[in-house]
């Protein structure tokens, strides 16, 4: 149990590592207070994205406006003289609004009437005034209208400002300099128009504000988005319905010229406030986050018309307050979207092969972010302010972070493994923590080798680079038909591939994908060639061998240097199939087929003794794969011999893997086709019967035996041949012989065409 419960932690590892470590980088960020701009910033995009809403008729604004202050300048009332003001407070108890508020200071007489405006006040239980409160090293408390403030009806028209400059916060009331709480100018108002309508304004047993069935919530410095903000006083967010343009407004010399409707403001709050942007009364709100054009300031007494509105707005029309989570309930949010991204980011880390395989990732991701911006909007819309940054980063790091250890991993599989594992094994190895352990296992699996027939005496014909440039340019071709059919490359020697199919990873179509892969590869060599003759280079052949067995495999070396490899003398063997080929050939043995069953096209087998081997084996020459495969190697064209006129004298020697034998031996080169040829020799002067698949190296005696040709290479052919004489098929032929042979075939007027590479 503890096993199954230890390989499961095992494979989600890279979810348990990346989540809590990107949950407490955000929960560093958030405390420290990074993250608070861009959270209100994304606060302020919420009340944008959201539907306008409807003009509140309960309140109705008399503006001051810039045209208002000209006018009033060019007759001689500016400042507005306390005369004047009086006059307009008359005109609108007139119309007997619920209340009236004053947004303008008067704490000193003003110009001409001052007295008549004191009687205004004394005789208007329903006029509001306001004082400054709150003072700063850049501002200070203005006192409020002596009048009113024996009469009870002041109200203080302070606005906490958030570290932007933005108001989103309003207040119920705040201590002054002597302690004693100051209702807002906001407030009272609301309370006039509500006490008007009988609905209890008071507080609960906590000692929180409460209008009728309606609770507001104390802001505490750390609510929402923010981190250790001022809450002084009993604030509140605003839950703006908007600019000015959400509530009827009138100018000030509308009201002195009698140009309102008669019953316009009856029964509402009457605020009189400047909007003039001389008068610099103006203040950044949410609304002026606007990111292409320039932002808009809104008037302090339309602000308080919001904080107005959102008191009447949740007391009669049930409109939600901006409520904030608790801190536990934000934590986990946080941690649960980070969970998030690291679960989506590791579950898609088999993603690979097509470009949009690989995406899938990103677009995981990027639908999750999605989902939780639209989720905290909708949130938002039903009065909840969910963090959304925080969590968007969470989300974001976590993914990051588990790519970042998948890479970290891959790479420490892909240094033991080898390049070229396809992203699949990869993930697969990821899955099993014994995966990079030293040491092996025995099992079955499928061996491939593939070898270029003659290209060690091409190199020597070459420069270094253009051998380096083949190689790289044949390797990378193979390599890419190889991780199609998810084989691992064991290992590059030279130009020879050694491929596992069925290590690290089993498959039950082990051996199947081997030979489906050596036919793509033999397949392959014909854009390969195509290639390499438009770069003025030779052409290549292929032979492949492929074996399958147990071997021993697994992780061989030290701790500081580790290797993937096999082990076992059927290894041995697989190099022995593959050196019975000649270019273009795949030849495989007796356990392959049965493996691979019925699909396989055969068209020959043999029974060689191979070196090391006791027993003769069989080996099999493969012509194509049928099934879901569906691959075939092209039929070779029968070989025309030309018996040649005047036999060419030759010099052989054996190859013996990479050694050459120091016998010499003498023969003829009797007959001649487009890749073979027919040797004759004295037996009386050479008793070695050569075998078949022996490899040699030849020499011609040229013009009367007075030039030796540079080396040829060659296979002995299993093909019955006269006494005396032997087939042979070229590996390695120099440009200068193939220019030789090609005139001795048109000089017997039988052109049978030669390649440089054959």
């Amino acid at each position: 149990m503890w096993r199954n419960i230890k390989r499961k932690l095992w494979q989600w590892r890279g979810v348990f590592i990346a989540a809590p470590s990107a949950g407490a980088l955000v929960f560093i960020l958030r405390l420290s207070g990074l993250l608070q701009m861009l959270e209100l910033a994304a606060l302020d995009q919420m009340f944008l994205l959201r539907s306008s809403e409807p003009i509140d008729p309960r309140i109705v604004i008399v503006e001051i406006n810039e045209s208002d202050v000209q006018k009033l300048g060019k007759r001689g009332y500016w400042p507005l003289p306390d005369g004047l003001l009086a006059q307009v407070l008359e005109k609108l108890k007139q119309q007997k609004p619920s209340a009236i508020g004053l947004d303008l200071y008067r704490d000193l007489p003003v110009g001409f009437g001052h007295q008549s405006l004191v009687k205004v006040f004394e005789s208007t239980p329903n006029l509001v005034g306001v004082q400054k409160v709150a003072q700063s090293e850049d501002s200070s408390a203005v006192a409020p209208p002596p009048a009113l403030k024996k009469l009870g009806q002041v109200g203080a028209n302070d606005f906490p400002l958030d570290g932007d400059g933005k108001i989103r916060r309003s207040l119920m009331y705040l201590a002054d300099q002597n302690g004693e709480n100051v209702f807002s100018f906001s407030f009272k108002l609301a309370y006039l128009y509500l006490s008007d309508r009988k609905i209890d304004v008071g507080q609960t047993e906590d000692y929180l504000v409460k209008t009728g069935n309606v609770i507001y919530p104390l802001f505490q410095g750390n609510d929402g988005g923010y981190v250790r903000a001022e809450d002084q006083g009993y604030q509140i967010l605003i839950n703006y319905r908007g600019f000015r343009d959400k509530f009827q407004h009138i100018s000030i010399m509308d009201v002195l010229e009698n140009r309102i409707s008669k019953d316009l403001l009856k029964g509402r709050i009457v605020l009189i406030g400047p909007t003039a942007e001389s008068l610099k009364d103006l203040f950044y709100t949410p609304y002026s986050s606007t990111i292409l054009t320039a932002p808009k300031r809104m008037s302090g007494v339309a602000i308080h018309a919001n904080a107005i509105s959102q008191i009447l707005s949740a007391t009669l029309d049930n409109r939600s307050l901006i409520k904030t989570w608790r801190k536990l309930q934000e934590w986990l949010w946080i941690s649960v979207w980070s969970l998030i991204g690291a679960i989506l980011r590791w579950q898609q880390r088999y993603s690979s092969g097509s470009k949009r395989k690989s995406l899938l990732p990103l677009i995981s991701i990027l639908l999750a972010g999605c989902c939780l911006i639209g989720s905290s909007y909708l949130a938002f819309i039903a009065g909840w302010w969910i963090p959304v940054v925080p969590s968007l980063i969470a989300l974001i790091v976590s993914a990051l972070a588990v790519t970042a250890y998948i890479a970290m991993t891959a790479g420490e599989i892909r240094k033991t493994f080898g390049r070229y594992l396809t992203d699949e094994v990869v993930a697969n190895l990821l899955e099993n923590p014994e995966g990079l352990k030293l040491g092996g296992e025995r099992k079955k699996i499928t061996i491939l080798t593939s070898d270029l027939r003659g290209f060690t005496a091409t190199a020597e014909r070459l420069s270094a680079e253009e051998v380096i440039k083949i190689i790289n340019f044949y390797l990378g071709y193979m390599a890419d038909v190889i991780t199609q059919y998810h084989g691992t490359i064991d290992e590059f020697m030279g130009d020879g591939i050694l491929v596992l199919f069925g290590a690290p990873i089993s498959r039950e179509d082990d051996a199947m994908r081997a030979i489906a892969c050596a036919v793509a590869m033999q397949l392959a060599m014909e854009p390969v060639n195509q290639k390499i003759q438009q770069m003025g280079l030779p052409k290549l052949e292929m032979g492949i061998g492929i074996n399958t067995a147990e071997v021993v495999v697994g992780n061989i070396g030290s701790e500081k240097r580790t290797k993937y490899g096999i082990i076992g003398n059927q290894v041995n063997l697989t190099y022995r199939i593959e050196s019975y080929t000649v270019g273009g050939q795949i030849f495989i043995s007796e356990s392959t087929i049965k493996e691979a069953g019925s699909i396989i096209k055969l068209i020959g087998h043999k029974e060689v003794q191979a070196k090391g081997v006791k027993e003769p084996i069989k080996i099999y020459e493969v012509g194509g794969i049928a099934g879901e495969y569906n691959l075939y190697l092209a039929k070779d064209e029968e070989e025309v011999f030309l018996e040649l006129l005047e036999a060419i004298p030759l010099k052989y020697a054996v190859l013996d893997g990479k050694d050459v034998n120091s016998t010499v031996i003498e023969g003829k080169l009797v007959k001649l086709s487009a890749k073979e040829a027919q040797v004759c020799y004295d037996s009386k002067v050479n008793s070695l019967v050569l075998q078949p698949f022996t490899n040699l190296k030849l020499n011609l005696f040229m013009q009367g035996n007075a030039k030796i040709s540079e080396d040829i290479y060659a296979k002995v052919l299993d093909k019955t041949a006269e006494p005396n004489n032997f087939y042979i098929r070229f590996t390695n032929l120099p440009l200068e012989v193939v220019g030789q042979f090609n005139a001795i075939r048109l000089h017997q007027k039988t052109i049978v065409p030669l390649t440089p590479d054959e």
